[in-house]
């Protein structure tokens, strides 16, 4: 079977499909060309990137006439299941959402508030999906996934488009990866636009990583700050084949600098923001060496922009003055 790709119409049909259903991006960064940029995805509706992917993927199935009574069901971290209650709230059918018990509290709450129907599964994101599968089958709801779905990661491109425009020469875009929606979707929209792509996963949550060197999606271990949005067992194969492309760059970061990097950006910008978000910064944080997989360190003219892509966090645990 040959690898679904994605391609750039898909990501140009998904922004005429949300436009006006999503929160355009909010940035934040010099005025002068070159320097770093933040995306404040964060401050998108139910937090994160993923309610773009949730609208595209739900609206599109409102167009085709396939959204059933029973309605949406999702296997999620937390992100990608807010958002899909959120999207399913909008199109007023029901949402059915599966988590593994050691999903962040704070996410769990706020699922409750928009509607949802929460099953706690298992530990790891893969016992929910496996759950949310079987759940279905049963009840003939829709099917929908955190990321590995063609209309999902068309959803989460649309992001990058907002940047190009936004950012005029832009170089370099950094992206953390979990399962790799969000990298499937700004990696083909980066491509099309001859912008650099970094994708960075926690050392211990390394599924593109992992399936970079050999050659195929694999699973991997996961235990990592990271891993309530970047837990991922493996990567999709839409992901992988985005990396495989020309102009992207994997690299690969430790706990430490992640833990580091959320606590810089809430000292210097006073942004509450999740591990998965500190990821992508962390790739610049530095100090690092200059072996593979090691950081990313921007040339002094360079343009790059960071996304921030969720902020469904409990900031208790974030200290300063």
């Amino acid at each position: 079977m040959p690898t679904p790709a994605l391609v750039y119409g898909d990501i140009a049909t998904a922004a005429d499909r949300v436009s006006g259903h999503v929160r355009p991006v909010a940035l934040a960064g010099p005025t002068e060309p070159g320097g770093v940029h933040l995306a404040l995805e964060l401050m998108q509706h139910t937090g994160s990137f993923k309610a773009r992917g949730a609208q595209n993927f739900l609206l599109a199935h409102r167009e085709a006439g396939t959204l059933p009574a029973a309605g949406v069901t999702i296997a999620s971290g937390g992100n990608a299941g807010l958002a899909c209650a959120w999207a399913a709230g909008r199109q007023g059918v029901p949402a059915t959402v599966f988590l593994p018990t050691t999903a962040p509290r704070v996410k769990v709450a706020r699922l409750r508030e928009y509607g949802a129907d929460v099953r706690l599964v298992g530990t790891e994101y893969a016992d929910a999906l496996a759950a949310c599968e079987e759940f279905a089958r049963v009840s003939g709801a829709l099917a929908s996934h955190a990321y590995d779905h063609p209309l999902i990661a068309a959803g989460a491109g649309t992001l990058l488009d907002e940047i190009h425009r936004r950012i005029p020469g832009l170089d370099t875009v950094v992206v953390a990866v979990g399962g790799g929606g969000l990298l499937a979707g700004v990696a083909t929209a980066a491509l099309h636009h001859g912008i650099r792509t970094v994708a960075v996963e926690p050392e211990n949550c390394r599924a593109l990583d992992a399936a970079l060197h050999a050659g195929r999606p694999v699973d991997v271990t996961v235990d990592s700050v990271a891993a309530d949005s970047l837990g991922a067992r493996r990567v999709s194969a839409t992901a992988l084949h985005a990396a495989q492309q020309d102009g992207v760059h994997s690299v690969l970061v430790p706990d430490a600098a992640i833990v580091r990097a959320r606590q810089a950006l809430w000292d210097d910008h006073r942004l509450a923001v999740e591990h998965a978000a500190a990821t992508a910064v962390a790739a610049l944080a530095g100090p690092w060496d200059d072996t593979a997989g090691s950081g990313y360190r921007p040339a002094p003219d360079e343009t790059v922009c960071v996304i921030l892509c969720g902020a469904n966090t409990d900031p208790t645990d974030l200290v300063g003055p």
